[in-house]
């Protein structure tokens, strides 16, 4: 996420960090959700410096003049880093849910770059609810696949501050929205032949090839342990009666 110039902080916080290139995938989140701490339960041992100054910073109750430009800038990474985890858990409630899909009918996530989804609009999708561990993917809810965002800024935005649930909450709540599926694939052709075609009878022929030459070669041991057997010399045994005749004599 970007940081923005001094001038830009005579604005309110929120409104500058929405503002600011590369965060066009985040939503407001309301103020009577950050004001209430039970939403903000477990999050200061994800923000375990400054994290008091960057609530402050985010409900523009920072007081800066007394500030180092250093330490306003390590509060300002906190406050950014602080506001995605809020925004995760904002996006899930039925008021960030109705924000956010007012994004996803303006297509404000982007389009699905299959062909066959027919421009079909995007949502931001994290691959995990761990911060600092996977960015951002763009689901698309026909295909059902994931894409990498086309801008270098929103590839780098982590996934944890949208969560692996939101998507696929928005159409449980939101189930009018949910597209149909995709089932038209595209078909490889060869003059006219389709690819899959032929390459099974490629490989029946391969399996049939290979069958025959297994039967060839356990023919082969066969009739070699046959002649092995046929020229080994045969041992004649003799029996005790032979014996005593031939002491006699």
């Amino acid at each position: 996420m970007s940081s923005g110039t001094e001038s830009d902080y005579a604005k309110y916080w929120i409104d500058w960090f929405l503002e600011t290139k590369g965060n066009e995938y985040f939503c407001e989140v309301d103020e009577d959700y950050i004001l209430d701490r039970f939403n903000l339960t477990g999050l200061s041992q994800e923000v375990q410096q400054y994290y008091a100054e960057a609530l402050d910073m985010i409900t523009d109750n920072l007081e800066e003049d007394s500030l180092s430009d250093k330490a306003r800038e390590q509060i300002e990474k906190a406050a950014r880093h602080l506001y995605g985890l809020i925004h995760a858990r904002f996006v899930i409630t039925t008021r960030g849910l109705a924000k956010m899909l007012d994004k996803y009918k303006k297509a404000d996530f982007g389009r699905c770059p299959r062909v066959l989804c027919n421009l079909q609009p995007l949502l931001p999708v994290g691959l995990s609810d761990v911060p600092l561990t996977k960015t951002v993917k763009l689901y698309c809810p026909r295909c059902e696949d994931i894409y990498n965002p086309k801008s270098s800024r929103h590839a780098s935005i982590d996934g944890a501050y949208f969560g692996t649930s939101f998507p696929h909450m928005l159409f449980q709540v939101h189930p009018a929205y949910m597209p149909t599926k995709s089932i038209e694939r595209y078909e490889p052709r060869i003059f006219g032949f389709k690819i899959h075609d032929i390459a099974e009878q490629h490989r029946w022929q391969d399996r049939a090839r290979e069958e025959f030459q297994c039967k060839l070669k356990e023919d082969e041991d066969k009739s070699k342990l046959s002649t092995t057997r046929q020229q080994q010399p045969r041992l004649v045994a003799t029996t005790p009666s032979s014996q005593k005749v031939e002491r006699g004599n």
